[in-house]
């Protein structure tokens, strides 16, 4: 959220409001590079650079991302099992920011999980309006013809509600069982094994490999890793331009 510089200064204690007020009328603020004069200048510290005196002003607000290589037998919840079973929170103890999972993976699934302190960011990542990919790497039983890839491709019904086209290929074939590589936008409750299973192939290994364009890369299972700079911006570019306020002057 974007508020007044003066603010952001007070509030991250390096002076009182009226201090950081001459501070900024003496240039001594800059904002993303730029030196700042308005006193009713706004900016977000989750998004902005906000420097004074060359130094960053650093908050408990700082945003971060961080991802996960989730094992399987693990829960998306921020809060303890009450039947004792391990949750998701426990892999990403050594993170200093309070964070949170970015949608969620399955108990039996595996594979790429976000993390963040951005809330406003990770609704916009998990709204299906804006059409965010997520890419699983599926072993399924048998091995579905063209004809049933097509299906998938088109959309199938689940409970009698059509599903989003489903981008979906072959990856291997590996005795009577194959691998496919499927990339889609929803993200609701089971959806890639109630698709399979729709189109009659069950599901044995389910591993999610991408967000968007981010992936696992040679993370191990278990561990949680930074995102960097370029990456978060990564993230958001997925996501569809808002348009300007016209009438702001």
């Amino acid at each position: 959220m974007k508020i007044r510089l003066q603010k952001i200064i007070a509030d991250a204690g390096l002076a009182s409001r009226r201090e950081a007020e001459r501070w900024i009328e003496e240039g001594r603020v800059r904002v993303n590079g730029r030196v700042e004069k308005r006193l009713g200048t706004l900016a977000d510290t989750l998004e902005d650079r906000v420097e004074v005196n060359g130094k960053l002003v650093r908050t408990s607000e700082e945003r971060v991302f961080v991802m996960l290589n989730k094992p399987t037998a693990c829960l998306t919840t921020t809060t303890k099992d009450a039947r004792g079973r391990s949750t998701v929170m426990e892999y990403v103890r050594g993170v200093p920011q309070r964070v949170f999972p970015v949608g969620r993976l399955d108990y039996n699934t595996q594979g790429l999980l976000l993390f963040t302190n951005d809330g406003n960011l990770a609704e916009k990542l998990l709204d299906p309006k804006n059409k965010v990919e997520r890419t699983y790497l599926v072993k399924v039983r048998g091995v579905p013809d063209e004809k049933t890839l097509g299906r998938i491709r088109r959309g199938v019904r689940i409970d009698n509600i059509p599903t989003s086209p489903v981008d979906v290929r072959i990856q291997r074939v590996s005795g009577k069982n194959c691998f496919l590589v499927m990339t889609l936008v929803e993200g609701k409750n089971r959806h890639v094994k109630k698709i399979c299973e729709a189109v009659r192939h069950t599901v044995v290994k389910l591993q999610r490999t991408h967000f968007g364009k981010l992936g696992l890369g040679e993370l191990p299972l278990g561990a949680y890793r930074f995102l960097s700079l370029r990456e978060m911006k990564s993230l958001e570019r997925l996501l569809p331009r808002e348009p300007k306020d016209r009438t702001a002057k």
